[in-house]
């Protein structure tokens, strides 16, 4: 006989089209009529996710706590989804994914004795495709979830085997419908009784109110029970998704294997709101730093400064529920989210400067008339040279026209150049200057005031940029670039007007519902100053300031003397409204193969206009059969921004979406109301960097490129005095340039370090770890974009140990 299990549940939306405070008197509500179920039905099983929904309830009314905590030990209310909350499944950042299951699997464990074994993110737009890898880590051998539907994402099953590009599996089933039941449930059950797969007798179907919470009704649980009597074809079970999958294991059915992401639902998502998902990247990157550099100043100084990160973590978790990171609540709840984002931002900046100007005010700096010491500190687990912006002024009120001269700890004189400096007041100068800073280290750099005038190179105002490796050339009338010529490689890159900024027609909803292109190109924004704006010793600049209708974008190029990239600094004041904002890069390409970031991953994708969610950066590369047949291609890194797609040979950067707020279809708006709130009104900044290269996209390095964009090196302006620490220092070093340092922090439970790499190319290799200040090297076997966790103890005696994002042993 087939097998119904009754999975009893209340989608619990914290925030969407109310505020996170009408959502956390909604949870305690849910959890009181669920727990009155329970006590009704001895048979009814109540299944619930999001660790954060507990802490609320912990907080604000222990009794209740006591009464939910008696329930899940009797096995009759089942934990699932091992998160902080249900997240947007492609936005966060790997490091994110990781951090939700070690606060929450952790907190579990703490108060239930219990952990989640399946995750649950039924109500989520879209999930990447390193999840099946991340599920893993994080304890849960399951996956359930609804969306995309069959409708936008073909399976061969419901039930199937979800695999990631390391190899790791899950079994993933996906919902029948709907998460929950506003209408009649005996509608709903026998719907679901069509949706048995061929070969597989059995079958979740969930019920309960939803959303805004609720769970399951009495009225619910009498049409099971009415049901269960009267159906004589299918056995009707009360269950939860734990049971479900382990009868599944036990009947050893022979499920297919699906290998890749789960798109395309509400493809708008990933362009709408910019302001909350800029915030949630700079809050990540922020915290990711604080914590390593932490672990840098804990073992140089003896004093590493971790207060209120794990706090700073749960804000940022709590705004990657999916319906605020997606941008799809009410405008109000954004108010909530850039202060809880902020507060995250601060915390982490204050522990990052207490725990740099503990090593920093420590390095031995002697006196020199004129000199003003810098010490310039790396996070990433490479060395780096970087250009570094200073500003001051240290050397009084006369140094308009002073000049200046840069040396490193060796005393070698270093390329620098004196640029605008954001005060504009007599007495502050800022100068740009490269910085060679050691893997996870620091080193000292001496800024010199001089009474002569650095030799200023002649000064073209041709709408070019050149240096020694590549020319960039622009284009008066678009204000596009139109050539990047590598000079070593006689390599053509562009195809046309490169970096152009199209305006697109977007009537669609918040959501973008039904939408998989954004591709009705309405006009351009078009150039009314293309001028160059710097043209010294380090780099030179290019900015082209142009309009479209009452918006306007202002967009500064600028190349390195010693770097084949172009970095643009964007500031765009955006008021209209219905369109969308792309930037397109066409690529001098004849066959060609575009590559998306997604966390701890990357993944191919056709090259056929659909709207794809993109983390830091994206590719396309091919080859030029009439250049030799060579292999190359170009990516692009952001800093800021989620949406992409690749047609043909031309990449675009999705930058806005101007949607009116919480806009859901099948609503229709009036269009003589004239009080509607539009996302992404207004001004925004944001930058990205065009990076060609020789090779595929994969080799070209881009992960560390996005990474130094992401969390740039910090510098600590200094003075001289005496002190024990050397001029420069490393705390690690990797010895494969495809295996990257993803976390370093210092452990929850245990006394030492938690360090996290992950295999970026997709090649199996092995890793030699060096962590220089404990004198302990990890030697780790990687499978192709396979990602590692190891615990190293302060003990001398101790060996590091590999664990999971949970800090347990695996």
């Amino acid at each position: 006989m087939k097998k119904m299990y009754m999975i009893g549940n209340a989608h619990l939306d914290p925030v969407w089209l109310w505020p996170w405070q009408e959502g956390f008197q909604e949870n305690k509500a849910t959890c009181k009529s669920a727990l009155e179920r329970l006590g009704e039905y001895e048979d009814v099983i109540f299944t619930s996710s999001s660790a954060q929904f507990y802490e609320w309830i912990e907080k604000n009314d222990p009794e209740m706590f006591s009464e939910i905590e008696k329930r899940i030990r009797e096995g009759r209310w089942v934990i699932c989804g091992g998160w902080w909350v249900q997240p947007d499944c492609n936005i966060p950042c790997g490091e994110s994914f990781a951090r939700h299951a070690l606060i929450a699997q952790n907190y579990f464990m703490e108060k239930f004795g219990v952990t989640a074994k399946t995750g649950y993110n039924v109500d989520s737009f879209g999930h990447q495709g390193m999840m099946p890898q991340i599920l893993q880590l994080s304890g849960m051998e399951n996956y359930v979830f609804m969306r995309p539907g069959p409708h936008e994402k073909g399976l061969p099953a419901r039930n199937f085997i979800w695999e990631s590009d390391d190899g790791s599996r899950v079994h993933a089933f996906r919902l029948p419908f709907s998460y929950c039941t506003f209408g009649r449930l005996e509608d709903h059950m026998r719907a679901c009784r069509e949706e048995f797969d061929a070969g597989v007798d059995e079958l979740m179907c969930f019920y309960g109110v939803g959303n805004h919470g609720g769970g399951p009704t009495i009225e619910n649980i009498e049409t099971v029970k009415k049901l269960q009597r009267e159906w004589d074809d299918v056995e009707i079970i009360f269950a939860d998704p734990d049971f479900y999958f382990e009868k599944l294991k036990e009947r050893e059915y022979d499920l297919p294997v699906v290998h890749g992401d789960l798109q395309h639902h509400s493809s708008g998502c990933y362009s709408a709101e910019s302001q909350v998902k800029r915030y949630n990247r700079k809050a990540e990157n922020a915290l990711l730093r604080a914590e390593k550099f932490s672990v840098l100043s804990e073992l140089v100084s003896g004093h590493g400064y971790t207060e209120g990160l794990t706090e700073g973590w749960k804000r940022v978790l709590f705004n990657q529920f999916h319906d605020i990171l997606a941008g799809s609540s009410i405008q109000k709840a954004y108010e909530d989210t850039r202060n809880e984002l902020g507060e995250a931002l601060s915390i982490a900046a204050r522990n990052e400067n207490n725990s740099l100007q503990a090593v920093s005010f420590h390095i031995g700096i002697d006196q020199e008339e004129n000199m003003l010491p810098a010490v310039v500190f790396n996070p990433h687990g490479w060395d780096v040279e970087e250009y570094v912006e200073v500003e001051t002024g240290m050397f009084g009120n006369s140094c308009r026209g002073e000049s200046y001269i840069v040396k490193d700890s060796s005393g070698n004189v270093v390329p620098s150049q004196k640029i605008s400096s954001d005060a504009k007041v007599n007495g502050r100068n800022r100068i740009v200057f490269k910085a060679g800073v050691s893997s996870l280290g620091y080193a000292v750099f001496r800024i010199y005031a001089v009474d002569q005038e650095q030799e200023a190179e002649h000064t073209s105002q041709a709408l070019v940029l050149e240096n020694a490796l590549v020319r960039v050339q622009f284009e008066e009338k678009t204000g596009a670039v139109i050539s990047i010529w590598d000079k070593e490689n006689k390599i053509e890159y562009c195809d046309g007007a490169f970096g152009r900024v199209v305006v697109v027609k977007d009537n669609s909803d918040t959501w973008s519902h039904g939408v998989t292109r954004f591709h009705e190109t309405e006009g351009y924004f078009e150039p009314k100053s293309v001028k160059k704006t710097e043209d010294g010793p380090v780099r030179s600049s290019i900015r082209v300031i142009s309009k479209y209708k009452s918006s306007t974008l202002v967009q500064i190029y600028t190349l390195y003397k010693e770097d084949k990239s172009v970095r643009v600094s964007a500031k765009i004041n955006w008021q209209e409204k219905f369109r969308c904002v792309k930037i397109q890069f066409p690529v001098a390409l004849d066959q060609y193969r575009g590559l998306y970031e997604i966390p701890f991953g990357c993944i191919e994708k056709a090259c056929n206009g659909e709207e794809e969610p993109v983390q830091r950066w994206m590719d396309l590369s091919g080859m030029q059969e009439a250049n030799n047949k060579i292999i190359c291609g170009i990516g692009i890194l952001n800093d800021c921004k989620y949406s992409a797609c690749m047609e043909g040979n031309c990449m675009e950067l999705t930058v806005l979406r101007s949607p009116v707020y919480a806009h859901h279809n099948p609503y229709i708006l009036d269009e003589e109301e004239d009080d509607y709130q539009f996302t992404d009104q207004g001004i925004q900044n944001f930058s990205y960097t065009i990076v060609p290269h020789l090779g595929s996209g994969r080799e070209a390095h881009l992960v560390q490129r996005a990474e130094e964009l992401n969390q740039p090196c910090v510098t600590v302006i200094e003075t001289y005095h005496k002190g024990e620490y050397p001029q420069k220092a490393e705390l690690l070093t990797v010895s494969r340039n495809n295996v990257v340092l993803s976390a370093l922090k210092k452990a929850e439970k245990q006394d030492g370090y938690i360090l996290r790499f992950y295999e970026t190319e997709g090649k199996e290799c092995q890793a030699d770890i060096c962590i220089h200040f404990l004198e302990k090297t990890i030697r780790a076997e990687f499978k192709p974009f396979e990602i590692k966790t190891f615990f190293v103890s302060r003990s001398v005696d101790s060996e590091p140990a590999e664990v999971n994002f949970m800090e347990w042993e695996k």
